[in-house]
């Protein structure tokens, strides 16, 4: 399960699909709608929010933002809960990992992304998302 932190605007469209069937996956784990994967560390942040099924909402609610940008048709209805304002710290080294790792699968399987994205300065971070100084977080497993 990967839920960047990255701006869905720098995926594939594989990415892209990918992060909406993981993050819906996520939403279910936090609803206790399933068994596994109730301990991924990928979680723990949202786990941390006042209402964790408010935040992995709001998160999806971009993503689903961004399918819609591009003409992609995600069915918004499975967005459960309502969305909230709560924001989210990341740090510029978990950011700078993840973009290292995105433009290492875009290398292999979307050059021309790999390029456009290559050439940006850096990656914008998740609209729920905001930047500060640190490493990459405690729950990476680099």
């Amino acid at each position: 399960m990967r839920i960047w932190s990255l701006h869905p605007q720098h995926l594939d469209a594989k990415g892209l699909t990918a992060l909406w069937r993981e993050t819906l996956l996520a939403q279910r784990v936090l609803q206790g709608r399933t068994h596994g994967y109730t301990q991924h560390p990928q979680l723990l942040r949202f786990k941390a929010c006042v209402d964790p099924q408010a935040a992995i909402a709001t998160y999806l609610a971009s993503v689903h933002a961004e399918a819609q940008a591009r003409g992609y048709s995600f069915n918004a209805e499975l967005i459960a809960a309502p969305r909230t304002g709560e924001r989210l710290a990341v740090t510029d080294g978990q950011l700078a990992y993840e973009w290292q790792h995105l433009l290492a699968k875009l290398a292999k399987r979307a050059p021309a992304l790999h390029a456009q994205q290559a050439a940006l300065a850096g990656p914008q971070p998740h609209p729920m998302f905001y930047v500060q100084p640190g490493p990459i977080a405690e729950w990476e497993r680099p």
